[in-house]
């Protein structure tokens, strides 16, 4: 299995509570279902608030001549830890833990690993990335523009798109007016033509919020223009505010350590 499958699929783009101990333990938390939010342009969205989610489902992924499907498993903490697992035969080939400043990466397949900060996964999805983004990604939730910047915000259908620029970075959102949930993010960064989009459909409640979820998100990165690597991540099950989740992660004894970034 490319290592790229699961972390790219299970994308998800706060102020960092806690970060797990070595043991990838972490505390219970508490649960709400809907945080409003409202930016100056008079945007309106529903992101989600709870502390913790997990879920599993199968991802597709393509990326040059990969072309190839998974089972994924996927726990957040909120501010803390995404912890994934992707296995074919019910064999776990890969497993990965973000926290707010490290990213860590085993391929059992290859019997190799990577430890390092996030430009690992932003030369793997052509933009650059933070560890909020990602949970954002992940959660489907809107990205409030930053402090001093002003949106563009105009109608496109039964959404509002919103506009804006981060850094090197141009982000571009639609949000359903009907419910408030983000339906497509796109982040581009045109001098260097590349660009990540993530669609999301197939809302539904899952246990735990009555706030729709997308169970189904569909990511496309282009660089140069050309679509380079795509994915679509299709949940069977979520659960939120389970209250306590652990996040296990450790590095087999006699793996190697990776240098460099392998697409």
């Amino acid at each position: 299995m490319n290592k790229s499958a699961i972390v790219l699929a299970a994308l998800a783009l706060a102020s960092c509570h806690r970060v797990p101990s070595s043991s990838g333990k972490l505390g219970p938390g508490t649960s709400t279902a809907v945080a409003p939010v409202a930016t100056p342009a008079g945007v309106k969205a529903n992101n989600t608030n709870f502390q913790y989610l997990s879920g599993r489902g199968k991802v597709h992924f393509k990326h040059k001549e990969v072309d190839q499907s998974a089972n994924f498993s996927l726990r957040v903490r909120r501010d803390s830890a995404i912890w994934l697992s992707g296995s074919l035969l019910g064999i776990e080939g890969v497993r990965a833990l973000l926290t707010p400043d490290s990213v860590r990466v085993v391929n059992r397949l290859q019997k190799s690993y990577f430890a390092g900060d996030y430009a690992y996964l932003s030369q793997l999805l052509n933009v650059p990335v933070s560890y909020q983004q990602m949970q954002a990604i992940l959660l489907g939730d809107y990205q409030p523009a930053p402090t001093g910047t002003s949106p563009k915000v105009s109608t496109e259908g039964t959404n509002q798109a919103v506009t804006y620029p981060q850094a090197a970075l141009l982000l571009e959102q639609l949000v359903s007016n009907e419910s408030g949930r983000l339906q497509q993010l796109k982040v581009s960064e045109s001098g260097a033509q590349r660009s990540l989009t993530v669609a999301y459909s197939d809302f539904q409640k899952p246990e735990g919020t009555n706030l729709p979820f997308a169970y189904t998100s569909n990511v496309v990165g282009q660089q140069g223009g050309a679509e380079s690597t795509s994915a679509t991540l299709s949940f069977s099950k979520v659960e939120v505010g389970a209250g306590h989740l652990d996040f296990p992660f450790s590095i087999p004894k006699g793996f190697k350590k990776e240098t460099r970034i392998k697409k």
